[in-house]
């Protein structure tokens, strides 16, 4: 039996020995090799060029250098194919308009308690946010609202009214059932000015029905300017209805500014991505943070826009003040964080900012393909424009834009990422100043910067967080 074994494995071992052999070292190999995930700033196996006319949440593999020297970003390859681009991580929540406030409003009483009217100050969207404000308390005391005022604002050389803005037809057919609005009063009540109450220094507890009521009772026509800081949440669900649906279904541009926003939409090469980014001089000056690394032409414009108030903050008061996020992001420091979430620098750009912008270079040397209002519209469009209108125009794009980044969270940003919540465009992204200013301030820089920022966005994108959607009018939905 052995000698026909051996003579057996005499003729067959080569057979076997060679796919054995093969096997062994293909095994060898495959266990030797890193069975964790490629670092951050791996080089990218393969390469793949943006197709235009894939979607923007398609565009995960195109590779690109990091250019930041003065942050101190390495030079190295980073790809944001697969979880290195931030618009491709799985959401763990979203948010949606609450079904409630869409429904049937209970009937407002037959009789009004008179008449009100909405003054409004500032640029478009402080505007937008008192009328937001003043369509609820026109339900909360039971008044008829007459159209708003927008209050000529020398500040902002501005001087549109509500109708050269929005469409007055619109907003009154979308807030029937919510709350009466009328283009004309009787004439008894339209020959005799507004009895004026100005609530905007008002805070705390401060209720309307005790506070403006009686005013409207003994005047029957009253004007309104709402409180900078009232807690909407303590309103009846129905003021609360009203907020929800005069802010987010009523205020429509009128046709000519839609077209014109339509027009500037259209002349965008697509995809694109819409950046709000603020450091202009008086915002800088009025933040109190001191900046050592920009041009002297820059800290002269702040200087100058800093008034005796503005003083800049020192020692252990500047740390704490920076630390807590108060404190501006240059252009530099916008496109490194930019660049750390994996957004392509070759990513078409709108710039929705309003002159004066400081120290632009230092974003434009990264992402180049940036496009604004004044290089996409004619000369002659641009400068007949009131400043309400191109702000218009800038909320309009990035309501509409394929993914939104603000580097401010301000009265725009608010009403933007809410409006493309209503939409169900997730692609909004409120960059961290507390982040990046906690992690610089650790000593973090570099690469090491970048991680921490990613992690930190990362975290915030996929939550949900950090858009401060009204919690009455936006309901969470977890994924």
């Amino acid at each position: 039996m052995w000698s026909t074994a051996a003579s057996w494995w005499a003729h067959h071992h080569k057979r076997l020995l060679l796919p054995a052999l093969f096997l062994a070292a293909a095994l060898f190999f495959f266990l030797a090799s890193p069975r964790s995930s490629p670092s951050f700033f791996a080089l990218p196996a393969s390469r793949y060029a943006p197709r235009p006319d894939l979607p923007y949440q398609l565009l995960l593999d195109t590779s690109w250098k990091l250019q930041i020297p003065r942050i101190g970003f390495s030079r190295r390859e980073h790809s944001p194919s697969g979880s290195r681009l931030i618009w491709a991580q799985r959401r763990v929540a979203e948010w949606q308009p609450c079904e409630w406030w869409q429904t049937a409003m209970p009937a407002a009483p037959s009789t009004r308690n008179g008449y009100i009217r909405i003054d409004c100050y500032g640029g478009l969207n402080q505007l937008r946010r008192d009328l937001c404000d003043g369509i609820a308390v026109a339900r909360l005391l039971n008044a008829t609202m007459v159209l708003p005022k927008f209050e000529v604002a020398a500040y902002w050389n501005e001087s549109s009214g509500f109708a050269d803005v929005f469409d007055v037809d619109h907003f009154i057919e979308q807030t029937r059932g919510y709350v009466e609005v009328v283009k004309d009063m009787p004439e008894e009540i339209s020959l005799k000015e507004p009895f004026k109450v100005d609530c905007r220094k008002q805070k705390g507890h401060f209720d309307y029905v005790e506070t403006v009521l009686p005013a409207l009772l003994q005047h029957r026509y009253i004007s309104l300017t709402p409180a900078m800081s009232q807690r909407k949440d303590r309103y009846p669900s129905h003021a609360k209805a009203c907020y929800c649906q005069g802010c987010y279904n009523a205020l429509k541009l009128n046709k000519k500014v839609e077209a014109k926003a339509m027009e500037l939409l259209q002349a965008i090469p697509k995809p694109f991505l819409s950046l709000h980014l603020r450091f202009e001089p008086d915002m800088v000056a009025y933040s109190r943070c001191e900046y050592s690394a920009l041009s002297s032409k820059s800290l002269d414009a702040i200087e100058a826009a800093r008034g005796e108030d503005r003083n800049v903050l020192v020692g252990d008061a500047a740390h704490l003040w920076r630390n807590r996020g108060k404190c501006p992001l240059t252009p530099s420091e916008t496109a490194f964080i930019l660049q750390a979430l994996g957004i392509p620098t070759e990513t078409n750009i709108y710039l929705a900012a309003g002159d004066g912008l400081m120290e632009l270079d230092g974003f434009t040397s990264i992402y180049k393909n940036m496009y604004t209002k004044s290089s996409l519209l004619t000369h002659e469009d641009f400068e007949r424009m009131h400043g309400n209108t191109k702000a218009a125009l800038d909320y309009y794009v990035s309501v509409n834009s394929d993914a939104y980044v603000t580097t401010f969270f301000g009265n725009m940003d608010k009403m933007v990422t809410a409006m493309r919540t209503m939409q169900g465009l997730q692609k909004t992204l409120v960059l961290s100043r507390r982040a990046f200013a906690n992690y610089t301030a650790a000593g973090l820089a570099g690469d090491q910067l970048a991680k921490a920022m990613w992690d930190a966005h990362r975290e915030d994108y996929i939550m949900g967080r950090g858009l401060a959607l009204p919690e009455h009018c936006f309901c969470e939905f977890k994924l």
